[in-house]
């Protein structure tokens, strides 16, 4: 048998995460680690992780926390020794509103967790992927970081929307920094998950949008990772339906 493919997923606890890491330790000849920001009440996870011991295993996670980030390298270097597939999930959207109300410190806190943190990460196993024939990075966007789009959608969206275009900056520029690294940046759709079910709840424009199941939107990000190679002009922002949006 082959080398198991190895997998790195980002808040893993719940929503689309949880979905992808679901979706992964189901596979044949892989491994998955999970990462999460409290493993200890990250029941799901570990409900997974009784069911496919050995495939899947859950580590300490905190997006942008240096400490972690080692730690993390560190065991998975120790268990499988490479990596192959990394996708930077973990994100906020705690705060929606107009650029007068935007609270300073949530604008440092969207971009210290949805553009340090994949940066952090990258830096930390990038050794790792190193390893492996084809390394993937996979950053977990949004279109709400579409200048084109996002923008001017009529919606409170300035702390996630600029975060997550610096997101796709930091996507195009792994790209053309490492040649041998083959990089996705995934839009999942508006989806139903906590995070979902609060930006509805906040903002009324959002609340108009049709959201669809965690499955559609693990289904749809799974088969663009799986496809995913490496362009010579650069990623793409696509949807989880296969859409290619504006940057």
């Amino acid at each position: 048998m082959s080398a198991p493919t190895v997998y790195l997923v980002s808040g893993a606890n719940r929503g689309i995460g949880l979905g992808l890491v679901t979706s992964l330790a189901a596979r044949d000849n892989v491994v998955v680690f999970a990462g999460a920001r409290n493993p200890s009440s990250a029941s799901d996870l570990k409900t997974l992780q009784a069911k496919y011991p050995g495939k899947v295993h859950i580590l300490k996670l905190t997006s942008a926390d240096v400490a972690d980030n080692t730690a993390v390298a560190e065991e998975i270097k120790r268990v499988a020794g490479k990596l192959d597939v990394v996708i930077a999930n973990a994100g906020i959207a705690n705060f929606f509103g107009t650029i007068l109300n935007t609270p300073l410190d949530s604008m440092r806190e969207h971009y210290d967790v949805n553009v340090v943190g994949p940066t952090l990460l990258f830096q930390s196993v990038w050794p790792l992927l190193e390893q492996s024939t084809k390394p993937e990075f996979v950053i977990i966007s949004s279109i709400a970081g579409s200048i084109a789009g996002g923008a001017s959608l009529p919606a409170g969206i300035l702390a996630y929307g600029a975060s997550k275009a610096g997101a796709n900056f930091l996507a195009m520029k792994l790209h053309s920094e490492h040649p041998e690294l083959v990089v996705a940046d995934i839009h999942p759709g508006p989806v139903q998950t906590e995070m979902g079910a609060f930006s509805q709840k906040e903002d009324d424009v959002l609340r108009t949008l049709a959201f669809i199941t965690v499955s559609e939107s693990v289904t749809g990000v799974l088969n663009l990772v799986d496809n995913a190679k490496r362009e010579e002009d650069g990623p793409k922002m696509i949807g989880y339906d296969g859409q290619v949006l504006p940057w």
